[in-house]
C-alpha cells in the first residue's frame, strides 16, 4: 500500500487512509530518516483512532501511553503505545522495560527507530516506510495482508 502526503495539511486524510487499512494489526515499526515525519505521521494517525491528549514525542521517555476515546468507536477504550528508541544503546535496556507487555497486549504500538531493535520485534509487525521526495511531499509504504 502506497500513501502520498502533498502537504501537512493533508496529513490528517493520509492518516485516515492508514487506518482504513490496518486491520488486526497491532504493532507498526516506522522506518525513515530524521525529519522523514515518523513522529508527526504518529501523532494524526493516534487523532484518527480517537486519542484526545497532547500526544508527544516519547524520544525521553522511550514510550508514551495513550487512551483511545473515540465514543461509539471501535478502538474506544483501547491503549495506544508510542515508542521512541532513538536513543537506546543497548537492546538490553528493552528488555528491562519490559517489551514483551507492550508489544504482545493487543494494543496499538507504533515505534519509531525500530532498526535498533530488528532482532525483537513481533513476526507480524508491519513495516512502515516515511521517505521525504525531492519535491518535499511524503511517500508511506507499507504491507498488510
Amino acid at each position: 500500500m502506497e500513501i502520498r502526503i502533498e502537504s501537512i495539511d493533508k496529513i490528517q486524510q493520509a492518516a485516515c487512509e492508514f487506518v482504513d487499512h490496518i486491520g488486526s494489526f497491532r504493532v507498526f515499526a516506522f522506518y525513515g530518516k530524521m525529519g522523514a515525519g515518523k513522529t508527526t505521521f504518529i501523532k494524526a494517525v493516534c487523532r484518527e483512532l480517537g486519542v484526545q491528549d497532547v500526544i508527544t514525542s516519547p524520544t525521553f521517555a522511550i514510550v508514551n501511553e495513550y487512551e483511545i476515546e473515540k465514543q461509539g468507536g471501535e478502538w474506544n477504550g483501547e491503549s495506544i503505545f508510542h515508542f521512541d528508541f532513538y536513543r537506546i544503546k543497548r537492546l538490553e535496556e528493552v528488555y528491562d522495560m519490559g517489551y514483551e507487555d507492550y508489544f504482545y497486549s493487543g494494543a496499538f504500538c507504533f515505534i519509531e527507530w525500530p532498526e535498533l531493535i530488528e532482532d525483537i520485534l513481533p513476526d507480524d509487525a508491519v513495516r512502515v516506510s516515511i521517505t521525504e521526495q525531492e519535491d518535499g511531499t511524503r511517500r508511506i509504504i507499507f504491507d498488510v495482508k
